[in-house]
């Protein structure tokens, strides 16, 4: 008898809590996976990945996209409902300040250095025969500058325009930044602390953080606050329910916006969800201090779900990648892969020797963050600064903020091949215009000195 309510939703979310799960036993058992602190959501993504190609697992590419998009707008909701919360820490804000400065003006060199990488790649392939879509190279800096979820968005909005493939390969290029992240940037930070450049690490891991379970001896951090009585309604359901509205108010925006537009902007406007989605947030976030309810937003929880729906969208993300076409394609991502991560590390360690203070943690950071996203990069800090005793930590947020104009005229950059068709040559040069324009402030700031190791 089949059952009277549908399941495959579901089901399709328990395959991947299941690989979730599979990823932390591994995190705590494999030595290799503790020695590179792979996160357990990319160790399950990994082992869905290669289940669904043998054909052990079914489960279409386009489910599992569905997943990893809806999981990614529900990390940039979250993010906005806590826009303008801050722990209450003393630090130099001055210091704050410069060290996000000027991790958002590497990104200003990194972005648009891989987007020339891309887009330089693209044209030798069509030299020697091979024609590959105008913004192939493009989804190079997407994947790795901004993560998964916008590389698996703008993929979606270029499929609709004649990029086949689109998603697949913009997940591709998300999951082998994210290896650069780890591969690269763990045995850098233990050649720092060797070389005595950690201001407070020491090399020694504790076991809890190399396993990636809390020990049950250790003080554990609390989650959030309760804003409401159980006996009315569970905090964290008012939590989930904002964001739920959030949602919804969103989606009715961007297809409002769309139907208006016409079919040749709709595509972008969906890919851009994300950033309507956070937008609204920031302004519902608003209005709730406003009126004087705004404390019942609590940031504690906010933040878990964001952290929540980033493991889900990585391992969602990654299951989604389907090799048989990657292997069609393996040659360009290969070459723009290798190409992309050597220039980034390169790039981070020659800013890094010659930032004027805490070199080691900021470098890491900001590579792990060009190479995965924030988690990544807080990940890396953790190892040279185990207790994030020297604000670096604090940084990265304060970067987020001060990045959004890089970022902004990045995404819109990348598109402009397909919204106003420019052509690659074009947005290359703009891009170098970039990158010019953020090694003179570098310079201008103070931000560039005498390497220091």
């Amino acid at each position: 008898m089949h059952s009277p309510f549908p399941f495959q939703s579901l089901l399709d979310f328990g395959f991947l809590s299941i690989m979730i799960l599979a990823g932390v036993f591994l995190r705590a058992s494999v030595p290799v996976f503790q020695k590179y602190l792979f996160p357990s959501c990319m160790i399950g993504g990994v082992i869905g990945v290669v289940l669904i190609n043998c054909g052990v697992i079914t489960i279409a590419p386009d489910r599992l996209e569905t997943f990893a998009f809806h999981f990614f707008n529900i990390s940039f909701i979250s993010v906005g409902l806590t826009a303008g919360e801050s722990e209450k820490k003393p630090g130099n804000r001055g210091e704050l300040a410069r060290g996000a400065l000027w991790m958002s003006l590497f990104q200003g060199l990194s972005l648009p250095m891989q987007a020339i990488v891309g887009g330089l790649f693209v044209l030798l392939f069509g030299l020697f025969g091979t024609t590959l879509f105008k913004t192939f190279g493009f989804l190079a800096p997407l994947g790795f500058n901004e993560g998964p979820g916008q590389a698996l968005s703008f993929g979606k909005a270029w499929e609709s325009v004649g990029f086949e493939h689109a998603a697949t390969i913009g997940l591709t290029f998300a999951a082998v930044g994210f290896f650069f992240a780890f591969i690269v940037g763990v045995p850098l930070a233990n050649y720092g602390i060797k070389k005595g450049l950690a201001a407070f690490g020491s090399g020694d891991m504790p076991e809890g953080f190399r396993q990636g379970i809390v020990p049950a001896n250790r003080e554990q951090e609390i989650a959030g606050r309760l804003t409401f009585h159980s006996g009315n309604l569970e905090t964290l359901a008012f939590q989930a329910a904002i964001i739920g509205m959030v949602y919804v108010i969103t989606y009715f925006l961007v297809d409002f916006a769309s139907r208006a537009a016409g079919a040749g902007v709709a595509g972008a406007l969906w890919g851009f969800f994300f950033f309507w989605g956070m937008v609204v947030a920031v302004l519902v976030k608003a209005v709730m201090d406003k009126i004087g309810i705004g404390r019942l937003l609590d940031p504690g929880l906010q933040r878990r779900i964001t952290g929540w729906s980033v493991d889900y969208l990585i391992v969602s993300t990654i299951c989604a990648i389907q090799l048989i076409i990657v292997w069609q394609y393996i040659l360009p991502v290969s070459l723009i892969s290798l190409a992309c991560g050597v220039l980034t590390i390169l790039l981070a360690l020659f800013l890094g020797k010659r930032i004027p203070s805490l070199n080691l943690e900021r470098m890491l950071a900001i590579y792990g963050t060009s190479t995965g996203n924030i988690s990544s990069g807080l990940l890396l800090l953790r190892i040279v600064d185990p207790e994030f005793k020297t604000g670096v930590a604090k940084e990265l947020a304060l970067f987020s903020v001060f990045v959004t104009p890089v970022t902004a005229a990045g995404m819109v950059l990348l598109n402009a091949p397909i919204w106003w068709g420019w052509g690659i040559e074009w947005v290359m040069a703009i891009f170098f215009g970039i990158i010019l324009i953020s090694v003179v402030l570098i310079r201008v700031l103070k931000l560039w000195g005498k390497p220091r190791f």
